[in-house]
């Protein structure tokens, strides 16, 4: 389904359709009128470079064909006026009046202008991925803020969107924990061959025993011990085939799990709608493989069963042990069933979207995962095309980068390990203290006022961090430029949002109430032109998966109320009605400030 929106009636839009009619009228294609945000805002609002375009098709001269249009457009009376510049370009300079007009109807809009999907689809978002047994850490950050501003976006534009955090709670590592809890406790019931329940209800243990045996069991197989392995596989298949204590225990293993992990990602603000497990899709995983096979597309290799997914011609070379140099297919087959019969990890993931097929009926399903998982996903994504699980284009990887450390790989603390989520917000919110007090703000406030600013200053600043980047962009880690209160940070956002507030209680006060806007000063016009430009950031942030785009609007929206501000007084002089007009544009700049942190994930507090 194509990703259209309904008709926008933004700056930019208005002038794309002017000036395509011009070009129409002079017999050259429309598209050529497109418009767009000016190079040279000292300069103009808006240019358009079509007349170099089309004079080339027609081996005309563009200045000429730029004249041509002028003409046409010369009596609009939007503009302010309409030059030619260089050796083509038009530059559109709207006058006072009409961003005057545009500014309130923005402030009457409910959506402060953000735009509507034409046709409403129902998205799945999976981004979580956290597993069983093991605490998140810094890296799982990425995933968890960038899905739930995709959520909050795609669902803000018109969306119906389920979030799923996809919960790793099957496979090996499950029979490794239970292997691992018989070995220090033999003697739980779970154990008992002979017994079939009931079972203890409270688990026998905690999120902390599961982190400390994990690890330990995980260098075990990594070590070979070939004995614990194939015990690990016997449990891991008892667990599936449904044996009674195994599946007992393991439902304490994901209970605890889940609770510490829904705290976590309330740390952040971070919600799901499903926390479905990878278990859930395990009921669809053999009627899948009988229908892979009934079609075709499993085939044998070596004794394992491969799905081919390379298309004709889709090879690359391979070096051999012996130096000889080989032709295979990529991308390689996906492994359906290994050679000892086991369903594998991609397996489970097709799973899933026959599942989701099924049960929810998705238009789209976006996974928002690392991009080190891009060779995964598309044998899975095309495993399921061919299946007939999807249709082409209804499974989509926002893949994102990583979060490194200073030497740039991925992110440790000083003794090599990994700090864990809940760490990191606890480190951030001490560093938003600091801060706080070096700034002086927040004095006025009580300790539970000044904790919860505290917390959401350290939010922002995590949050923001990331969706400041593009999400395929690998950055740096760095707490302390992230929580300043100057530059493009979250912090200085939360600073501007709060001033605001702070003018409209002042005015509040003074008796006087935000009224219509008349633009008349240079920073004026550019806070407008700015607000007016949402809905072609918001636009472009849902068409690519960026929430970095929204994030670069909402900073230069923020910049441009405070050189407004410095330029433009607002409480100060005798005209009460410029007052009342710029009170105006700081509500709509407020409105629409919050609404982007919002969307983003962050929120603002009343004071500082």
């Amino acid at each position: 389904m194509a990703e259209d929106f309904i008709p926008s009636t933004d700056f930019r839009s208005q002038l794309t359709a002017t000036a395509g009619d011009a070009f129409a009228a002079e017999g050259f294609d429309p598209v050529a009128g497109r418009v767009q945000p000016s190079d040279r805002p000292d300069l103009a609002d808006f240019q358009c470079n079509g007349a170099l375009a089309v004079a080339k098709a027609a081996k005309a001269n563009p200045r000429e064909v730029a004249t041509r249009i002028q003409s046409r457009l010369s009596d609009d009376a939007r503009l302010q006026s309409l030059e030619i510049a260089g050796p083509g370009f038009l530059n559109f300079k709207l006058n006072d009046a009409t961003l005057s007009a545009r500014v309130n109807v923005l402030a009457a809009d409910e959506r402060l202008g953000a735009p509507k999907v034409a046709a409403r689809r129902k998205v799945i978002i999976d981004f979580g991925g956290p597993n069983v047994a093991k605490e998140m850490h810094i890296g799982h950050l990425r995933t968890a803020v960038i899905g739930e501003s995709l959520k909050r976006i795609m669902r803000f534009l018109g969306d119906e969107v389920v979030g799923d955090a996809h919960f790793g709670d099957w496979g090996l590592q499950m029979g490794q924990l239970i292997v691992g809890v018989s070995e220090e406790l033999p003697e739980l019931p779970y154990f008992d061959e002979a017994l079939s329940g009931p079972y203890p209800a409270e688990s026998p243990v905690t999120l902390a025993d599961l982190g400390r045996i994990y690890p330990k069991t995980s260098k075990r197989i990594k070590d070979k011990d070939i004995e614990f392995l194939n015990a690990a596989r016997k449990a891991t298949r008892e667990l599936q085939q449904g044996r009674p204590g195994y599946r007992a225990l393991w439902q304490h293993f994901v209970v605890v799990s889940r609770e510490a992990l829904k705290r976590d990602y309330a740390l952040l603000g971070v919600e799901f709608d499903l926390w479905n497990g990878e278990s859930d899709a395990d009921p669809y995983v053999e009627p899948m493989i009988a229908d892979l096979e009934a079609k075709g597309l499993l085939v044998d290799d070596q004794g394992a069963r491969v799905v081919h997914v390379a298309r004709p011609g889709e090879t690359q070379k391979k070096k051999l042990d012996d130096g000889s140099i080989v032709e295979v297919a990529d991308p390689p087959p996906l492994l359906v069933v290994s050679s000892e019969g086991s369903a594998m990890y991609g397996t489970t993931d097709v799973a899933t979207v026959l599942q989701r097929k099924t049960e929810q009926q998705p238009d789209l399903s976006l996974y928002v995962v690392d991009k080190r998982q891009a060779n995964h996903f598309e044998q899975v994504f095309r495993t399921a095309y061919l299946a007939g699980y999807a249709v082409e284009g209804q499974l989509e990887h926002a893949a994102n980068g990583t979060v490194n450390g200073p030497d740039g790989t991925p992110f440790k603390t000083r003794d090599g390990g990994t700090l864990k989520l809940h760490e990191l917000v606890s480190e951030a919110v001490e560093k938003a203290v600091a801060r706080l007090h070096e700034q002086n703000l927040g004095e006025n406030l009580s300790e539970a006022e000044f904790n919860e600013t505290a917390h959401k200053v350290a939010v922002a600043a995590l949050k923001f961090a990331e969706l400041s980047n593009h999400r395929l962009t690998n950055y740096i880690f760095d707490l302390d430029r992230f929580m300043t209160f100057e530059g493009k940070t979250g912090p200085y956002l939360l600073y501007q949002a709060v001033r605001m507030k702070s003018i409209l209680r002042k005015a509040g006060e003074q008796g006087l109430v935000p009224g219509a806007i008349v633009v008349g000063e240079q920073a004026e016009r550019e806070v407008v032109l700015l607000l007016d430009g949402f809905d072609g950031a918001l636009r472009e942030t849902y068409v690519k998966r960026a929430p970095n785009i929204l994030a670069d609007h909402v900073y230069r929206l923020a910049q441009a109320f405070s050189k407004f501000y410095a330029a433009c007084p607002v409480l100060i002089g005798d005209d009460e009605a410029v007052k009342i007009s710029r009170l105006g544009l700081v509500q709509v700049v407020l409105k629409q400030l919050e609404l982007g942190l919002d969307l983003m994930g962050l929120s603002a507090p009343d004071q500082m």
